[in-house]
C-alpha cells in the first residue's frame, strides 16, 4: 500500500471486500443512510464532492482517473482510501455497469436548523420547499433548477425520498453540495416558521384556479413549495402556503413535470428579482449546460 499525502491509495484485483461494500450494494441505498454515507458516480459529481466540505470516506476509479484526480484527493484534510482497479474489474459491480470508472464514499451531513438557513443570506432570500417527492431523479433536477437560479437552501419535507440517494445527487450534478439542505420533522409547521419571519410560501398548484405565477409576488423573500409528482402537494401543505399558484397552460394540458414546473417557477423568482437588470454586458457562460 502506498502513502501519498493524506489518501491511501490500494490497487485491487477483487470486489470482495468489506470496504466496498457501499458500492457493491448500490440498490440498497436504506442501509446505507442507516451509517449516514451516500454514493456518488461520475466525473462532474464526484469533482463536486471533492470540492466540497462534506468527509469523504474512500473513492473507487480507474488508473487514468486517479492521475487525473490525485490533486484534488491531496488537497482534501481527511484521509480517504482510495481502491485503484482496471475498469473491466470495476464494471463487474452488482446490478450497475460503471461507465466512468469513477465512484466516490462520503458521509451524510448533518441538517442545516431552519434558523440558520432562513438567516443565511441577505433579503430577498429564496428557499425551495419539497412536499412528498418519490421520484429521485425529479428531486435531483429540483436541486438543479435551485442551484441554477439562486435559491439559499432546500427543505426536503419528512415524506420526501432522501436527497442523497445516488440517483438523486446525480441528477442533481452534485449541486446538491452547494445548498444548505433542511429536513424539518415537519414540513407544514417549517412552512408557518417561515411566514412567522414574513417569507411569502408560494405553494405550486395546478388547479389554483385563475391565480396564475405571473400574479404572485416574488420579490421579496419568498418559498416555493413544490409537491408530489401524482397528487401534488399535501392538503395540510398547502394550507401552510400564503397562496396556491399554477403555471399558466394551453387548454388541455393539465400539468407540466414537477422538474419542468420547478424551473418555471424559479426562472419567474429571478425574473422578478432582474427585469430592470441591463443586459448588455452577456451573461457569463456556464460550463454546466443543460444535457451535460
Amino acid at each position: 500500500m502506498l502513502e501519498s499525502g493524506v489518501i491511501r491509495i490500494r490497487g485491487i484485483e477483487t470486489l470482495d471486500l468489506p470496504e466496498l461494500g457501499p458500492y457493491l450494494t448500490l440498490k440498497q441505498q436504506g442501509d446505507h443512510y442507516i451509517d449516514r454515507l451516500f454514493v456518488v458516480e461520475g466525473i462532474k459529481v464526484v469533482k463536486r464532492l471533492l470540492a466540497s466540505d462534506i468527509e469523504i470516506v474512500s473513492a473507487l476509479m480507474t488508473p487514468e482517473h486517479l492521475e487525473v484526480m490525485r490533486p484534488a484527493l491531496e488537497a482534501r484534510s481527511e484521509e480517504i482510501e482510495v481502491f485503484v482497479a482496471e475498469k473491466r474489474l470495476l464494471e463487474g459491480l452488482t446490478g450497475f455497469v460503471l461507465y466512468q470508472g469513477l465512484l466516490a464514499c462520503a458521509r451524510i451531513p448533518r441538517p442545516v436548523e431552519l434558523d440558520v438557513v432562513a438567516g443565511l443570506a441577505t433579503p430577498p432570500r429564496f428557499l425551495v420547499a419539497l412536499d412528498g417527492l418519490a421520484n429521485a431523479e425529479n428531486l435531483g433536477v429540483i436541486v438543479r433548477n435551485a442551484a441554477a437560479f439562486g435559491a439559499q437552501g432546500v427543505l426536503v419535507g419528512e415524506t420526501c425520498l432522501p436527497p442523497y440517494l445516488r440517483r438523486a445527487v446525480r441528477s442533481s450534478m452534485g449541486n446538491l453540495f452547494l445548498l444548505p439542505v433542511v429536513e424539518p420533522v415537519s414540513l407544514a409547521l417549517a412552512l408557518r416558521e417561515l411566514r412567522r419571519r414574513g417569507f411569502r410560501c408560494i405553494g405550486a398548484h395546478p388547479h389554483a384556479g385563475c391565480r396564475v405565477l405571473p400574479q404572485a409576488s416574488l420579490t421579496g423573500d419568498c418559498c416555493i413549495v413544490l409537491g408530489n409528482e401524482g397528487h401534488g402537494l399535501s392538503e395540510a401543505v398547502r394550507e401552510a402556503c400564503d397562496e396556491l399558484v399554477a403555471v399558466p397552460m394551453h387548454a388541455g394540458v393539465d400539468s407540466l413535470n414537477v422538474g419542468a414546473a420547478a424551473a418555471v417557477f424559479f426562472y419567474e423568482v429571478w425574473r422578478q428579482r432582474n427585469e430592470s437588470r441591463r443586459w448588455d454586458d452577456s451573461v457569463e457562460p456556464h460550463e454546466d449546460r443543460a444535457g451535460s
